[in-house]
């Protein structure tokens, strides 16, 4: 099943790993990885249908203490140094440096995803929320994404993307700004590799949105497609997301390979829909995002995390950021959160 926008998509027809499905017919959910791989489902049913109460008992989460992280506090801000080197030998302007939680999940049983997205939607609600829950084929998503990757209506789409963190709007600096900015260029050239020349236009450049327990700087980037362009042409430009990777694309993402040490998977990937018969899609940056991995004797909970790079950045403020991005999700994952706002004693 899939989950979205208060849709509910059942009854699972075909799965493939084709982009060019998307362009075809009927309704399909979407897990794009962030290093290449493709997960597209079409399901016969789709139904309107409100995310559910969580229910006592469907979901047992690991605790706040239970997780593990792919790069400490150390290595973190070593990497946040190493990236500062980069930009003064003019390598790059900005990397995304990501980290990846992982945790046990204490009761197998009790590990629906669909269940999990319920108690987010009550402690993290968001604009890109949902679920993809294909087990068969090693896809169990929970999202609470607040950041549009790429949206679509006909031939018009759309990117939305998020530069800048804080608690308030008074926390962002300078440096969030100037981020911001550079990942518009960066998303305005991948689009116009697609658009029609001189379509792509910034209806919105560093608008402030309240997310719960933080602010965002999000821009607003838009096209028209260039005739003959469909699915394939568009995740080739566009993917993977320039909001999560850095400027240029390719220089941070070599980058981010030989500072990171574990894959991020779905995280930072593409998770959402494509209605190929309206030509219509939502599909968000796979942040804020918990995947089950079954790949090893237990089952694990994974959760990636990060924060954008550049010279202006500190050490220790990036890393703050990573914690920042992190604590309120993993203590509705824990189901220590309540709707209240308060975390549980």
């Amino acid at each position: 099943m899939a989950r979205f926008g208060g849709l509910v998509a059942s009854g699972l027809r075909d799965v493939t790993s084709d982009p060019a499905a998307l362009d075809s017919s009927g309704f399909w959910a979407v897990c794009a990885g962030f290093e290449g791989s493709l997960t597209c489902a079409r399901f016969d049913t789709v139904r309107p249908a409100p995310v559910p109460a969580p229910v006592p008992g469907a979901w047992r989460g690991p605790a706040v203490g239970d997780w593990t992280s792919s790069l400490d506090r150390e290595a973190y801000t070593e990497g946040v140094r190493r990236i500062r080197a980069y930009i003064a030998a003019g390598e790059v302007y900005q990397a995304n440096l990501c980290r990846v939680l992982t945790a046990p999940l204490p009761g197998p049983g009790a590990a629906d995803v669909d269940a999990l997205t319920a108690l987010l939607a009550r402690g993290n609600p968001a604009p890109y929320a949902g679920t993809i829950r294909l087990p068969a084929h090693g896809v169990e998503i929970a999202t609470a994404s607040p950041e549009l990757f790429l949206r679509r209506d006909g031939r018009t789409v759309e990117s939305g993307p998020i530069k800048g963190t804080g608690r308030t709007e008074a926390d962002l600096l300078e440096k969030d700004h100037a981020e911001n900015v550079m990942i518009v260029d960066l998303v305005r050239n991948d689009l116009g590799r697609v658009c029609a020349t001189g379509s792509v236009t910034v209806p919105d450049l560093c608008a402030v949105e309240k997310h719960p327990g933080l602010v965002h700087l999000v821009s607003t980037v838009r096209g028209r497609l260039a005739d003959g362009a469909g699915w394939p042409e568009i995740l080739a430009a566009a993917f993977p997301p320039g909001s999560v990777t850095g400027a240029p694309k390719s220089s941070a993402l070599r980058i981010i390979g030989a500072l990171e040490t574990a894959p991020r998977g779905p995280y930072c990937g593409g998770i959402g829909w494509v209605d190929a018969d309206r030509r219509t899609a939502s599909l968000a940056v796979g942040i804020r995002t918990f995947w089950t991995d079954r790949t090893g004797p237990a089952p694990l909970l994974r959760f990636g995390t990060g924060a954008g790079i550049t010279w202006g950045s500190d050490p220790e403020r990036e890393w703050d950021e990573t914690e920042l991005k992190a604590s309120r999700l993993l203590a509705v994952a824990s189901g220590a959160y309540e709707a209240t706002g308060r975390t549980a004693p």
